[in-house]
């Protein structure tokens, strides 16, 4: 094999890339911006969550089965939302570290 080969070889298995903090500028502010972003979410499900509760008590009283029935899967997906958005930071640095343990 010739040296360049080698070479490219070696790269495809260890580009010698990694994560590091501080390498562009304006990193802040786009960790200002995505926490902006997440805190949105949150309020919005929280939302969500209220109107989805609301229907489904307006479906339960007034014997409207389908009302009912999105009231709940309503909440369901509000409570799912909610969950993934306050797990999201600890859900992708658990996966990142995974990641960085592949050889």
């Amino acid at each position: 094999m010739s040296p360049l080969a080698d070479h490219l070889l070696q790269l495809a298995y260890d580009p010698g890339i990694s994560p590091k903090g501080g390498g562009l500028p304006g990193l802040s502010v786009l960790k200002n911006v995505v926490s902006s972003i997440n805190l949105f979410g949150i309020i919005a499900v929280v939302g969500a969550l209220a109107v989805s509760l609301g229907v489904w008590a307006w479906g339960h009283h007034s014997g409207g089965h389908q009302a009912e029935a999105n009231g709940k899967k309503g909440a369901v997906v509000s409570a799912g939302a909610a969950l993934g958005l306050g797990a999201a930071n600890g859900i992708v640095a658990f996966f990142s570290a995974l990641g960085s343990q592949v050889q």
